[in-house]
């Protein structure tokens, strides 16, 4: 019988807090991606105040991510050292000290998590990519609209700023 098929204190395999720490963390990846696939939709639909309330929630979602993996890591910790394995060892390199039958299960929500984790920085960059373009586009669209009212202008550290300008308005209302 190896190690980890002995029942802890509580009559749960050893292995069994690990595997709810995986699916926890994977959970929490999915709700991440979820949220950064419905910012990206909004960000199409130029919903300007819809993409900046994903912020909160994002960060939100990142810290619950961020807690999951710690939590996960601590537990894995826990399980290396009680099995006479060092604690810095990866999950997947203490495979071997789980019981046969579990390793597919774990190898599975190892490469989900990971599968997850690329995903989300990819959809991270894309939707970064595209509110930086919008912006670009914003601060070239507005002066072409009205180029008298406003002024470009570079930083010392060379940023281009553009200013309003206050140029009394080109037509007034009569009443």
């Amino acid at each position: 019988m190896i190690l980890a098929d002995i029942p802890t204190a509580a009559g749960i395999p050893a292995w069994t807090p690990v595997v709810e720490a995986l699916r926890s963390e994977l959970a929490e990846y999915g709700g991440l991606l979820q949220l950064f696939d419905e910012q990206q939709k909004k960000i199409f639909a130029l919903d300007s105040e819809a993409v900046a309330g994903f912020v909160p929630l994002l960060e939100e979602q990142a810290d619950l991510v961020r807690s999951c993996r710690e939590e996960r890591e601590t537990i894995v910790r826990r399980f290396a050292t009680a099995h006479g394995c060092p604690t810095d060892r990866s999950l997947r390199q203490l495979l071997p000290e789980f019981p046969a039958e579990v390793r597919p299960l774990l190898e599975a929500l190892i490469e989900e998590i990971n599968h997850l984790l690329q995903r989300t920085k990819q959809r991270t960059r894309q939707n970064q990519m595209m509110l930086s373009r919008l912006v670009e586009l914003h601060r070239e669209l507005v002066p072409a609209l009205r180029p008298q009212a406003f002024t470009k202008t570079y930083s010392r550290r060379g940023q281009l700023a553009v200013a309003a300008s206050t140029v009394a308005p080109t037509y007034r209302a009569t009443g």
